[in-house]
């Protein structure tokens, strides 16, 4: 397996800023209403009550981050709900900075069209993110845009052979294989935790999300080779006792090392 490795998810919540400057709809209307009436219209016509991903606000980029100095877990958080721009931002700086290979689940079909979408609206910069060859030859046989290039890798689309019909949920394979899965929330409730205020929550959901794709991404290593059987054995004890050391000071840890079989 060839280093650095940044394994990233996103957690978002619908933007309603930018659906009342789409629909024109003046601030007397509060964003509740505005969203119960959106909800209210979706469901008469038999849509899904999923926001569009060009308004979907991100609140969250959790990251492990894998290099030979060892691993880390971030997350990138907009606090005070004005700095998603510099939220974006930071995520693209890193790529730019370490030139990492990028793994995600379903981050082709979500968290980067997202990015995309997020990034253009607060003017983000991300030039080697974009690079196709202009810059960087290297890059064209092997870019971050790609869907059949690994500079990239979304494990659940590789996985699945590209075929939407074979998705299997990150949840479940991660019980599968033995490790923890998702403790306590799953993406639909990221809204309503949202608005009750808990946003550390989610942050710290989104780090533990993160931290089961990149387990899964290191089972997919051992079966294409890229670990041997006793790198694979150890590259997992090295995650644990990383968080175990984290577990001292963010009890989320603790959690997950404690759903971990």
């Amino acid at each position: 397996m060839v280093w650095p490795v940044m394994v990233f998810d996103i957690e978002s919540i619908p933007d309603l800023c930018g659906l009342r400057a789409l629909r024109g709809v003046p601030s007397s209307v509060s964003d509740e209403q505005l969203h119960r009436d959106w909800l209210a219209e979706r469901q008469e016509k038999g849509l899904s009550d999923f926001m569009p991903l060009h308004l979907q606000r991100v609140l969250v980029i959790s990251v492990v981050f894998r290099n030979a100095d060892g691993i880390r877990v971030h997350s990138f958080v907009d606090r005070d709900g004005k700095s998603e721009g510099k939220v974006v931002q930071t995520f693209f700086h890193a790529i730019e900075k370490h030139t990492p290979q990028l793994v995600s689940w379903n981050g082709g079909g979500f968290d980067l069209p997202v990015l995309h979408y997020r990034g253009l609206l607060h003017g983000v910069e991300a030039s080697r993110y974009w690079d196709l060859g202009e810059e960087d030859r290297e890059f064209k046989w092997n870019n971050y845009i790609s869907r059949y290039h690994l500079r990239h890798l979304d494990l659940m689309d590789l996985l699945a052979m590209y075929s939407p019909k074979n998705h299997a949920p990150l949840d479940a394979l991660a019980k599968l294989f033995g490790f923890p899965g998702k403790l306590g929330m799953d993406g639909s409730q990221v809204h309503a935790q949202y608005l009750a205020g808990q946003l550390e929550d989610i942050r710290r959901y989104c780090e533990t999300d993160v931290m089961n794709t990149y387990l899964v991404y290191c089972r997919f290593q051992k079966m294409r080779g890229g670990f041997t059987e006793a790198e694979y054995e150890q590259e997992i004890a090295f995650v644990k006792h990383a968080l175990a050391e984290l577990a001292a000071s963010e009890m989320h840890w603790s959690a997950y090392l404690g759903a971990w079989k």
